[in-house]
């Protein structure tokens, strides 16, 4: 099987294509285009995944003897940990052993860049042509070290973050780590930052089944933290990491999910709200209440196609002209990044800052939400279906024929984008995308709207729409 890079790297089934073998290959490659240009060292970590620690060590074993000095981590590290670390140390890229948030049975080879995030397409592509050429290295080997980033990346929390407003918050607060990468990391840094709220972890020993679910912030798998926070008043709430902590999801109070779209939201207000100014980066997937929200508070927006490499780029070209800078940038997955750190999704620090946006305002995350609904004009619903098709589906036919819709459930097509997939913008504001995965049969319909209704409506049309075109599927 050929080894294929998606939008983040490479995932692959663990012992049936992600083997020891495929990731000294895709090592080996990685090491000669580091070499090429001029680099020297790497840092490696890994999750909670099954035989994390094992791959983690066949890769630094396999990057070391392409001439490069490995930092190896000494136990699982969450991927922005494992970013900041190539940034701390000066590395030329590191590497994540890690599927993020896919189900159990994956695993994964997650490039970052000299700069603390994720690898840009450039650098991808790259890589995936040293595949492609056997890969013949004759100098001295490098050397595997050990390393241990919690305290700095505790470090650079701190300066993120306005610790007098979080040291003063008494509030309860349930973190839910999945059994993934963050297990034990926001806990400790609450003892580093010495906060006074009320802490509580759930799925806080790591798993590598991830205790039943996939290990993504989404409704379907929060079943228990929603069930803790049904009782719950004010503003409790509940923060989610993904499987290598660098998503991030929410709940509420009444345990009501709190979805990416208002996080971005609701910490892009409060950013401002600190005074910090820049660019606003979003995936074509994102929401129209970030569009309308930049446009009120007279910022840029910029959006780009899905993958977190592209906002990526954007905060990278903003460091080299400051009049790019980025604020914030996001995507519809849960990952977010803002200005002054990394360039790169950070659950734990997303985590933090809505706790903080919390308690600088006295107000629930909700309440804040309904506030910036209030101030754009537009009320946000929201839903997706991930649709798992036949291997004989022709995503392309899809795509050409939604280009060419007149309406979805009634509601007219105003307007277009094909920016990754092809995204109507119905009457209204409301909008659906279909967007096919590039390795998978599997299309993927988001929509939104400013009714439940029209979301379930709108929702239910495209959906049939698609599975209409399956002829593979079992009659």
């Amino acid at each position: 099987m050929p080894i294929e890079f998606g939008t983040d790297g490479w995932r692959d089934v663990i012992a049936e294509d992600f083997t020891y073998e495929n990731v000294r290959r895709v090592a080996r490659a990685h090491a000669h285009v580091l070499r090429a240009g001029g680099g020297k060292t790497v840092v490696v970590g890994f999750d909670t995944r099954f035989q994390g620690a094992n791959f983690a060590r066949v890769a630094a074993e396999a990057l070391a003897q392409g001439g490069l000095n490995v930092l190896l981590a000494g136990e699982f590290l969450p991927t922005p940990a494992l970013s900041f670390a190539a940034v701390h140390h000066g590395a030329a890229g590191g590497v994540m052993l890690t599927a993020s948030h896919n189900p159990p049975q994956y695993s994964g080879y997650k490039i970052k860049g000299a700069y603390g995030g994720s690898a840009t397409p450039a650098l991808v592509a790259e890589v995936e042509r040293a595949l492609t050429q056997p890969q013949v290295y004759d100098g001295p080997p490098g050397t595997v070290q050990p390393f241990d980033i919690r305290e700095a990346y505790y470090a650079q929390l701190d300066r993120q973050l306005d610790l007098s407003t979080l040291r003063g918050y008494r509030g309860t607060v349930i973190h839910d780590a999945m059994g993934g990468a963050a297990c034990g990391w926001l806990t400790g840094y609450a003892r580093h930052a010495a906060l006074s709220l009320d802490l509580r972890e759930l799925h806080g020993q790591p798993d590598p089944m991830f205790y039943g679910v996939n290990p993504e912030p989404v409704p379907q798998n929060l079943g228990e933290l929603m069930d803790r926070l049904a009782g719950e008043t004010g503003t409790a709430l509940g923060v989610v990491t993904d499987g290598d902590a660098d998503r991030v999801g929410a709940v509420t109070a009444g345990g009501r999910f709190f979805n990416s779209h208002q996080i971005f939201a609701v910490l892009l207000r409060h950013l401002y709200g600190r005074g910090l100014r820049g660019r606003v980066v979003k995936t074509v997937s994102g929401s129209r209440v970030i569009e309308l929200l930049a446009e009120r508070l007279g910022l840029e927006l910029l959006e780009t196609p899905v993958g977190f490499k592209y906002i990526t780029d954007a905060f990278l070209e903003g460091e080299q002209d400051g009049s790019l800078a980025v604020l914030m940038g996001g995507e519809e997955s849960g990952g977010l990044a803002s200005r002054g750190h990394i360039p790169e999704r950070d659950g734990l620090l997303n985590s933090l800052l809505m706790i903080e946006a919390v308690a600088a305002s006295g107000r629930s995350l909700d309440d804040l939400f309904a506030g910036i609904e209030a101030e754009v004009g537009f009320r946000h619903h929201y839903g997706r279906n991930d649709l798992h098709l036949s291997a004989a589906f022709d995503k392309a036919a899809l795509l050409r024929e939604a280009e060419g819709y007149a309406e979805v459930a009634g509601h007219p097509v105003e307007g277009l984008k094909t920016t990754d997939g092809v995204k109507l913008l119905l009457a209204g504001g409301a909008s659906v995308m279909f967007r096919a995965s590039g390795t998978e049969p599997v299309v993927r319909v988001y929509v939104e709207a400013q009714t439940p209704g029209a979301v379930q409506a709108i929702l239910a049309e495209a959906t049939r729409r698609v599975l209409a075109l399956d002829v593979g599927q079992p009659v």
